[in-house]
Order: C-alpha cells, then structure tokens, then sequence
C-alpha cells in the first residue's frame, strides 16, 4: 500500500536526494508545508515571513519500506539538536520537522521521536499533522539528480549510509 509522509530537514534537495536511495520510495516531491501563505514560490519562502518549510513529500511502498526506515534515514542526514537551520542554510524554512497524515503515522512517528529525544539534550524536530503543502517549482524537483555536484548539507557518507539502509 502506497503511503505518504511529509520530512523537513534543512534544505529540501539533499532530503530528497537521501530519500531516493531508499528501496521502497516510489515518489518524492520537495515544497513547501505548514505555513500560512497559499501557493507560495521560493523567493517568498525565503523571506522568512511565510512559516513553510521546505519539506519533502515521501511517498513509500509499505510492504518494501517502513516507515521507521525512513526516519532513521532522516535522522542521519538532520541535525536535530538547532533550530531555524541545518548545515550553512539558515532560516525559519530550514527548521526540521515531520509532518503526517493519518494516525497510524503519528503513533510511529510518536514512537520513534520519544527513542530519539533519549539520545539528545536538545531535541527540535517538529512533529505535527501536514496542513498544507505546495509543490516547489520545477526546478527545485530532483535537483541533485539533475545537478549531482550542487550543494547539500547531507553528506555523501551520510548518503551511503541510507543506502545501506536497504541491506537491512
């Protein structure tokens, strides 16, 4: 059964790219969640004034990837300890957070997130249900695909990492 969840971790094309590695994930999309502007673009994101985040929208197998999985995948490309930024970016959009649509993610993601607030002093992940969401421009989509040396704040250990996600 094909399911959905919503990661915000920094800037969205390196939480794309790490989600792509992942057995299981037949769907990403990076825009745009939670915050109080229909239809925004990037360039009002980026003015910090908006409450979005860039989040990208996880659609995943259930039967080939759980969704523990794919946070713990989550968690090796975050810094879960800062808030308002992740890597060199900056900014209320680049505040970390999952968002979920129904109630069986919630528990899950409940679960998960008690785990590992006992490995942190400082835990600033947003966990809340999706309220919005709006696809990012085209340009934005795959973008580390399409531009395999543009910046990223996941590093490629941390990629290879989530790769071997799938051998577990």
């Amino acid at each position: 059964m094909i399911k959905t969840i919503y990661l915000a971790g920094g800037c969205f094309w390196g939480m794309e790219r790490a989600m792509q590695f992942l057995d299981g994930v037949v769907r990403t999309t990076v825009g745009y969640a939670n915050g109080n502007v229909d239809d925004p673009d990037y360039k009002l994101v980026c003015t910090d004034t908006t409450g979005h985040r860039e989040t990208v929208r996880v659609e995943y197998d259930d039967e080939q990837v759980s969704l523990n999985k794919i946070l713990k995948a989550y968690f090796i490309c975050i810094d879960p300890t800062v808030t308002n930024r992740q890597g060199g970016d900056i900014g209320s959009q680049y505040q970390t957070g999952v968002y979920y649509v129904d109630e069986e993610s919630r528990k899950i993601c409940e679960e998960y997130f008690a785990m590992e607030r006992t490995r942190h002093e400082e835990f600033h992940v947003e966990l809340c249900p999706l309220s919005c969401f709006w696809d990012a421009e085209e340009y934005h989509q795959k973008y580390l695909v399409k531009n395999p040396g543009g910046y990223c704040h996941v590093s490629a250990h941390e990629f290879e990492q989530i790769k071997a996600l799938n051998e577990k």
